[in-house]
């Protein structure tokens, strides 16, 4: 583009042209300088690309749980199953249990693999290790994730235990925020998982009562166990309708809301759809390497979510396109970080 006038009259001069001096300066980190981990998160401020995006995620994570704290707010969360399978599943523990998050929408899979991980443990792998190989071994695979076979046997075990106790003592029939809320009960007292209950993203939703909703709950090995389950006790029955009726009434009753979503799926759109009862959250932070381009709900951003009215227009949001592997921890490091050291300053 050129910066000449194209007037002949003016040629060889320099065009008026907008003044960028009160816009931020790209800067990386000077490592340089004493290292300082706080200062090291503001920089990503002005990284550019998606290093801007996580610096604006710092700091709207950080006025939620300022208004959180001051009891004005109330941070809900979505994530896929995959977080569970990844160290992720720690991180997503600590937030339930120290009541850094008011509720969960997420899949089967995350409720199972934080039951088998009380048991026994996932192992890292790589992600171009031989499906035959595996598969002749017993051992599943989630991307560069091992998980032997037999931690379904023992999950089985787990499920049909709990869905006996299930269909004796709940009156009714359960929705799924029920089951997850009985399930994390009951972690702490079966056999195979109380040794690290508190290890349980699950557990600690039902000490705290945080409503974890499962709108896929049929899914996966849950799903699988499910059926034969039913098999055996005809009138067992999960009322799906219930959560959405649950959660829509929650949202219509929350006078200010903000919500974290890792990856997309059916855990993302559950929450965002039901936040359409409240004319959509006040704040927003996506986290996904999902792009717009193929109309996925997914890959939806936020200005897509404010056309139908799941996220207000002037809402704070942002969509940090990346592996929550890598930005998550780096976000709840910079922002829970900051928080404890003003709370010991005062």
């Amino acid at each position: 583009m050129s910066i000449y006038v194209q007037n002949r009259r003016w040629k060889g001069h320099l065009k008026n042209y907008m003044s960028m001096d009160n816009f931020p300066e790209i800067k990386g980190h000077d490592f340089e300088e004493l290292f300082d981990f706080s200062k090291f998160i503001e920089n990503y401020m002005y990284m550019g690309f998606q290093g801007s995006n996580l610096g604006a995620a710092f700091n709207i994570l950080s006025k939620m749980l300022e208004e959180k704290n001051k009891g004005k707010l109330k941070i809900w969360m979505s994530f896929t199953g995959n977080m569970i399978s990844s160290g992720n599943r720690e991180i997503i523990a600590y937030l339930v249990k120290n009541k850094l998050v008011d509720g969960i929408t997420t899949t089967a899979a995350s409720l199972e693999e934080d039951i088998i991980k009380c048991i026994k443990p996932f192992h890292l792998g790589a992600f171009d290790i031989k499906g035959e190989f595996l598969l002749d071994e017993s051992i599943g695979r989630i991307g560069n994730i091992l998980v032997p076979m037999d931690r379904y046997l023992y999950f089985e075990r787990f499920f049909n235990d709990f869905f006996r106790k299930l269909m004796e003592e709940f009156k009714g029939i359960p929705c799924t925020y029920e089951v997850v809320r009985e399930m994390g009960k009951y972690v702490k007292k079966h056999k195979l998982t109380r040794k690290n209950h508190e290890q349980s993203f699950v557990y600690w939703a039902a000490k705290n009562s945080i409503p974890v909703f499962c709108p896929g709950i049929t899914d996966g090995a849950m799903g699988d166990l499910t059926t034969f389950f039913k098999r055996r006790n005809p009138k067992f029955a999960i009322d799906v309708t219930k959560d959405n009726f649950t959660l829509t009434k929650i949202l219509q009753n929350t006078s200010k809301a903000g919500c974290i979503v890792l990856g997309g799926g059916i855990a993302k759109h559950f929450l965002l759809n039901s936040s359409i009862f409240r004319e959509g959250f006040d704040y927003s932070i996506y986290i996904t390497t999902a792009q717009e381009f193929d109309g996925s709900d997914s890959g939806g951003n936020q200005e897509e979510a404010i056309s139908w009215a799941k996220i207000k227009p002037n809402a704070q949001r942002v969509k940090v396109v990346a592996d929550a592997t890598l930005i998550f921890p780096l976000l709840v490091a910079g922002t829970i970080g900051k928080i404890n050291k003003v709370n010991k300053k005062a």
